[in-house]
């Protein structure tokens, strides 16, 4: 399948991504990711809104990563720094990666397939992924350098070279 094909695809009530070219359909999230997908995007566009920092994306808004097969991801929330912004704003799937990529584990995902979502973003261009595990109740931070690091929840999740000067607690999104 291409990344044309899944735009024009209708699955109501269902998750979607293309991973070099398979469809990977799944359940929607549960409440408690959407509530926690919900409060860090609000914490971050309390930072991100005023100053003019970029455009935060909503949940299961997809990137296209790779061509050739067509690899397709989207992320519970990304944001893109004001000067990659594309304009005008694409109909479909921009042919690029977002500069923080966050995901809110939901029960149903698995380590593996999860690792593997990172590595998709890192490797297209994402400098940081958040992915936020509220069973845990701690996220892990992926690096494009290669770093990555654990956040427990009376930690700070911080904003880095994107988002200079953001920071919250992560218990603020759980």
């Amino acid at each position: 399948m291409t990344a044309e094909e899944l735009l024009h695809l209708n699955l109501p009530n269902k998750r979607a991504e293309l991973v070099k070219g398979v469809l990977i359909v799944r359940e929607p999230a549960g409440y408690r990711h959407g509530e926690v997908a919900m409060n860090i995007t609000r914490m971050l566009d309390r930072f991100i809104e005023p100053r003019n920092l970029g455009r935060l994306l909503a949940a299961e808004t997809g990137f296209k990563l790779a061509t050739n097969p067509d690899t397709v991801r989207a992320p519970d929330v990304a944001f893109l720094r004001a000067e990659r912004i594309p304009v005008p704003s694409p109909a479909g799937f921009p042919a690029m990666a977002p500069d923080l990529a966050v995901e809110v584990l939901s029960p149903d995902d698995r380590p593996g397939e999860v690792l593997e979502k990172v590595g998709d973003w890192l490797k297209a261009g994402t400098k940081v992924v958040w992915v936020i595990d509220p069973v845990r109740r701690l996220a892990r931070i992926y690096r494009a350098d290669g770093n990555e690091s654990l956040v427990a929840e009376g930690d700070a999740l911080d904003g880095e070279d994107i988002l200079p000067g953001f920071s919250c607690r992560l218990r603020e999104v759980l």
